[in-house]
């Protein structure tokens, strides 16, 4: 199993994917490859705009995406794809157009075969067992909240360690320390952004120059960075 699960896909000032472009290309290769790209997390725009946007850059580090619209069976656009990408957007509707087109089961026995996943935001939430660490507002019925169950750990993306000036509600901590009082036995890492993990080779990386936050029931959170070993998250 190859996964590149990161938190955002653009970094202020910067072009759309840029920052993590470098990275992509490592994880995919030098060989040219068309990845099928699932647009599903867009909603304000067409999955004909997210396309050409995300087929740009990976267009400059010499790989190529066809997103999953244009196919008549999915599934088998599945079965068939060289690599894997989900990009990110709104996690509900994500989750639900994954179910409705009983797509879950068929990417994770793909990527479980060992095709390459890349995730970003919402992407990178439904690598984990469940939707539940996600940010975004529940615009729609998700058809049930299980993911791919690519990791055993669940992913916050995007985290925050304050609440922006003015703001009263709950910080990203407090919500995170309320997921794991009712699910105990879940892991959550808060990936801040500018960060992604990397899984090859049965182990588990974090790449980026921010620590990742890691949430477990009945311990304090803790930071871990770059260096550290992160293959607890994945027990064989």
């Amino acid at each position: 199993m190859k996964l590149l699960l990161i938190s955002n896909s653009t970094m202020p000032g910067e072009p759309y994917l840029d920052y993590p472009k470098k990275e992509i290309r490592k994880f995919i290769g030098e060989k040219e490859r068309v990845a099928l790209f699932i647009p599903y997390a867009a909603i304000t725009f067409s999955y004909d705009e997210y396309e050409s946007q995300v087929e740009e850059r990976f267009a400059e580090i010499g790989h190529h995406v066809r997103s999953i619209h244009h196919f008549s069976d999915p599934i088998k656009a599945v079965h068939d794809a060289q690599v894997i990408v989900i990009g990110g957007g709104n996690t509900w509707q994500l989750v639900r157009l994954l179910h409705e087109n009983l797509l879950m089961e068929a990417i994770r026995e793909k990527i479980m075969e060992g095709t390459p996943y890349i995730g970003w935001s919402a992407g990178a939430n439904v690598a984990c067992p469940t939707l539940r660490t996600t940010n975004d507002m529940p615009v729609v019925d998700p058809k049930g909240f299980d993911c791919l169950n690519l990791v055993p750990f669940q992913i916050n993306p995007h985290y925050l360690d304050h609440n922006p000036p003015g703001h009263g509600g709950e910080t990203r901590e407090q919500r995170i320390q309320e997921f794991i009082t009712v699910n105990r036995e879940i892991t959550v890492a808060g990936l801040r952004e500018g960060t992604m993990f990397k899984y090859e080779n049965n182990s588990l990386s974090l790449i980026g120059n921010h620590p990742v936050r890691i949430f477990k029931y009945g311990q304090a959170a803790k930071e871990l960075n770059n260096t550290a070993d992160f293959n607890f998250l994945m027990p064989s």
